[in-house]
């Protein structure tokens, strides 16, 4: 079994920083809980996105046999070795994730595991930068602000379900985990944090056309979720389209499941 021990980073002699949107997990139950849920075995290509003071990383590292982990902070990245109990097993790469490049983790027959509770102000460019690389990953479990995760895993007709919703799901199986309160991390967050599971298709079961049609569609219309479609894609979109879709042209987005927005952007580039 691993062993937690709740941190506090002036305990550990660091001060959060703002710029990196640091907020220290410390709560033990909430991170056992992510562990179990990640559930880390021998032979894993398992990697974390912003370890900080290492809550998260000394219970994977003590369950798998080699962790590489992604750090920005200088200090924190110095820091690491002192603060996980196998350190021989740690690889530290010290970098920006929205700028690294996924694919030299790759191995043959080992797709990538990535774990990690990401800064908050960067989440959603950082987890469209991951999906380039979603043919090497297995799955990948985050911790986001509630409100995000709630946009990424929200079913057609909610008020959550929007851009990120759709563009997410089009390429991964998304899966609200579990609610996290702001009292679990030092300093405390202003809003309630969650974490989710996102699993890459290996096959889509939907496959656009043209994916950047997509992803065109679905940023306009959202931009203009109160319009009916017929008046947001007017000179995107000619009634004929909706007549071979079958997709009413009086409707709203958020009413719109993922296949029907697929029908449409392929009706773009017919």
């Amino acid at each position: 079994m691993y062993q937690i021990n709740a941190l506090n980073p002036k305990d550990e002699g660091h001060q959060a920083r703002k710029r990196f949107g640091q907020n220290f997990l410390h709560d033990q139950g909430v991170i056992a809980k992510i562990v179990r849920s990640v559930s880390p075995r021998t032979g894993d290509n398992l990697i974390e996105i912003g370890p900080g003071l290492a809550a998260l990383t000394s219970p994977l590292i003590g369950e798998c046999e080699a962790l590489t982990v992604l750090e920005l902070d200088r200090d924190l990245a110095a820091g690491l070795p002192g603060r996980v109990p196998h350190p021989e097993r740690l690889t530290i790469i010290e970098t920006d994730a929205l700028k690294f490049d996924f694919n030299t983790l790759v191995e043959a027959d080992r797709p990538l595991r990535i774990v990690g509770n990401l800064p908050y102000n960067i989440s959603t460019p950082l987890l469209f930068h991951l999906l380039e690389f979603g043919g090497k990953v297995k799955d990948m479990h985050f911790m986001l602000q509630k409100e995000v995760v709630d946009r990424i895993t929200a079913a057609p007709n909610s008020k959550e379900y929007g851009r990120l919703s759709v563009m997410i799901q089009y390429y991964c199986k998304a899966t609200f985990l579990f609610a996290v309160p702001p009292g679990a991390f030092n300093p405390p967050p202003k809003v309630t944090s969650a974490v989710f599971r996102l699993e890459p298709y290996a096959d889509k079961p939907i496959v656009a056309k043209d994916e950047k049609a997509l992803a065109r569609l679905v940023s306009h219309v959202f931009t203009q979720r109160r319009k009916t479609l017929r008046n947001s894609l007017k000179g995107m979109l000619n009634e004929n389209a909706f007549e071979l879709t079958g997709v009413d042209p009086m409707a709203r987005p958020e009413t719109l499941t993922l296949a029907q927005f697929v029908a449409l952007a392929d009706q773009m580039v017919a």
